[in-house]
């Protein structure tokens, strides 16, 4: 029969119905999918021996029967079971290991891994690696492969099986894997072709095959993204328009006037290329990236104000109702007495007031606009938005770009959009997460901050964190204390309890703050009762809080000067160096307390790092490094790059060869209009078409 990449793994020869249904339940669906489900590793394989031919001390690989099972309790829980060939007899133990009782049971067969020690007269496994052997088609020792791909895979079915199926249709597939990279291109850069590197992950015949291959999959992963990017940016600034904002030494000089305090030199530089963005026809799209407390929201305003002075509106969007209204609170403080009309609109904005501000808004009467998704509705419509400011960008994709653009009502012309975060990214990783947007970094803090004392301490010495707490607000400071969970009940991996609001709330209230005014702060609390709580909060009349990370975006309090982490280790370390940015805003020493008993040697490394810097950039590259780029932005919705293969932290000098590779290419052929071009154009299109707007782009 002829097959096509599309063809459903029931139709597949070789592949029996139950397994085709098994691999379905992974998203397997048909020969295109079940071949590009790569190996996350490849596991060299010992050659295989006779049970009579092991020697104690070596690293064995061997097969037999299962001939008995044993389940041992006590103090040391252990699996005993007797492996059979027809040569001898190998004991095999497993301790904390009585799940194995669900795997192997008298007459399995199986292989088994390991390191094999004498005990008695016999030999013994300690916790071997085991895999049951399946009765169809298990293959004889001889013609295993030297090397063993894993899979990602599920309890339904496993790795092992997973090759088998692939093993099957790969000659089937390889012929119809289409070729997307010239081939001097390809030669000149040492790789194997397409079809070729999905055989080497499949069916590795050498380590170099494996590390080739990955090469050519990772190196296509960040050509496809960086082409993409060229493409959307060479479209923004060919096709679209923004208007032109003024700029003169006069509209500098007021807007300065308004704000409170002189710019640093950092925020200085960022201006300047603002400013700059702002005054030409061609849409900004600019990434503010500043350390927590560094003033980008004044960089933020400047850019607001200079719309405003071209009579044009603005609008800063927040990611929660809390941070929109102190965004809102401190801009009508800073702008009292102007002629700057400033607007709130939330989720939470009663209709009839809601209605009446769209239509202010449509008629131009609201030259500034703060909210929350809210913005994103489609009934929201400006007169003319020229300035459009997302703050933390990790929470907002391209897609929402794309909404607020739609949301200027001028159709003649797009608003210049930038983003803020106090997510400090290192720059080949924020190039790359967000390689459609200009990068401006904001380097330095305001005048009169402090710096802020970082201490770890273990769970013994909490008392030494909450004794420094009561001493603060007996001198009429605050503090925040934060815990990981919001009610108790939930354990962790070590199966340790999560320190939870309520628990901790009691303890403090019956204990270390006794008499002191506390309050509760988590997402599961009304919006009206957060907002009251953070108000009290602000004005003093509650001294601490604890809360949940439902604190770590924004909030604003510079009488706060003591922050207490519960169980620190639970947290990474962008989000610690965002919590630990809620203290230190005012002009007194701060200290944050980061109490923890960590159990992982990344959860040790978080913590001490934490504890040398407070630079955000030097922590960013840390995290990094400790936990890698997936981890460190959540669920990779941070920004627009779905690597499977490509490694940011490893392949860097990768990554700079196909950025300069895309620059190149899309010099030469701006839209791959070429007939030879039209593979890589159709996998580009499938892979960032919708996630970076390129339909649009034609």
């Amino acid at each position: 029969m002829s097959v096509a990449l599309t063809t459903a793994v029931e139709e597949l020869p070789g592949l029996t119905p139950r397994v085709a249904g098994l691999l379905r339940t992974l998203g397997l669906t048909n020969l295109g999918r079940l071949v590009a489900h790569l190996p996350t590793r490849h596991e060299r394989l010992e050659a295989e021996a006779t049970i009579d031919q092991l020697a104690s001390g070596a690293n064995i690989s061997t097969r037999g029967e299962i001939t008995a099972t044993r389940p041992v309790f006590g103090k040391r829980p252990r699996f005993e079971a007797v492996l059979m060939d027809h040569t001898g007899r190998l004991d095999l133990v497993w301790f904390n290991g009585l799940y194995m009782r669900d795997k192997i049971h008298p007459g399995v067969r199986v292989r088994v891994q390991g390191k094999v020690t004498r005990r008695g007269p016999g030999l013994q496994a300690v916790n071997p690696k085991v895999e049951v052997l399946s009765a169809e088609g298990e293959e004889p020792p001889e013609h295993e492969a030297a090397w063993r791909p894993v899979y990602p895979a599920s309890e339904q079915i496993n790795s092992v099986a997973i090759w088998r199926a692939i093993k099957k249709v790969l000659p089937l597939a390889l012929p119809l894997i289409e070729e997307h990279l010239p081939e001097a291109f390809r030669r000149e850069r040492e790789m194997p072709t397409l079809s070729e590197a999905y055989r080497m992950q499949h069916e590795p015949a050498s380590e170099a095959e494996i590390l080739g291959s990955r090469r050519r999959l990772a190196y296509d992963e960040f050509l496809l993204l960086q082409l993409g990017v060229h493409i959307r940016r060479a479209y923004l600034r060919e096709r679209l328009r923004a208007p032109a904002l003024k700029f003169s030494e006069g509209i500098d000089r007021h807007i300065r006037e308004r704000l409170p305090f002189v710019l640093t030199p950092g925020q200085e530089g960022a201006v300047r290329e603002i400013a700059a963005d702002l005054s030409r026809a061609t849409p900004a799209n600019r990434l503010i990236q500043g350390d927590v407390g560094s003033g980008k929201t004044m960089v933020a305003l400047y850019a607001m104000l200079m719309a405003v002075a071209s009579e044009r509106q603005a609008s800063l969007m927040a990611p929660t109702e809390i941070l929109a209204e102190q965004h809102y609170e401190g801009l009508s403080r800073i702008l009292k007495g102007s002629r700057v009309r400033l607007a709130l609109l939330t989720g939470g904005t009663p209709r009839p007031e809601r209605e009446a501000l769209l239509g202010k808004l449509a008629a131009g009467d609201v030259d500034v606009l703060i909210g929350t998704h809210a913005l994103l509705t489609e009934d929201v419509k400006f007169k003319e938005l020229a300035v459009a400011v997302i703050d933390e960008q990790h929470r907002f994709g391209v897609h929402q770009r794309a909404r607020l653009r739609a949301s200027a009502t001028d159709e003649t012309s797009t608003p210049h959009v930038l983003v803020m975060t106090a997510t400090p990214i290192p720059r080949t990783l924020a190039i790359t997460l967000f390689g459609d947007l200009d990068i401006s970094v904001v380097r330095g803090l305001p005048p009169g901050r402090m710096p802020i004392e970082t201490r770890g301490v273990s769970s013994e010495r909490r008392r030494d964190a909450y004794e420094d707490v009561a001493e603060r607000i007996a001198r009429g400071e605050q503090a925040y204390v934060v815990v990981p969970a919001i009610e108790p009940g939930e354990a962790g991996a070590g199966g340790e309890p999560i320190r939870d609001v309520r628990t901790v709330l009691k303890e403090l209230e019956e204990g270390y703050l006794k008499g002191v005014r506390l309050a509760a702060l988590h997402g599961r609390l009304s919006r009206e009762t957060r907002e009251a709580t953070m108000e009290r909060f602000r004005v003093g009349e509650i001294k601490a809080l604890v809360a949940t990370t439902v604190i770590e975006v924004g909030v604003d309090v510079p009488n706060a000067t003591a922050m207490v982490v519960e169980q620190a280790d639970r947290f990474g370390l962008a989000q610690l160096h965002q919590l630990r940015g809620r203290v230190g805003r005012g002009t007194r020493p701060s200290a944050c307390w980061l109490i923890a008993d960590p159990v992982t040697p990344e959860g040790e490394q978080r913590l001490a790092v934490m504890c040398q810097t407070t630079d955000g950039f030097v922590l960013a590259e840390k995290d990094l490094e400790i936990r890698g780029p997936g981890e460190v932005f959540g669920t990779r919705q941070a920004g627009i790059a779905p690597f499977k293969v490509a490694d940011l932290m490893r392949d860097r000098a990768l990554l700079d060869m196909a950025r300069r590779d895309a620059a190149a290419w899309i010099k030469r052929s701006p839209l791959l209009a070429y007939p030879e071009e039209a593979v890589l154009k159709r996998r580009l299109m499938k892979s960032y078409g919708e996630t970076l707007g390129l339909a649009d782009v034609g």
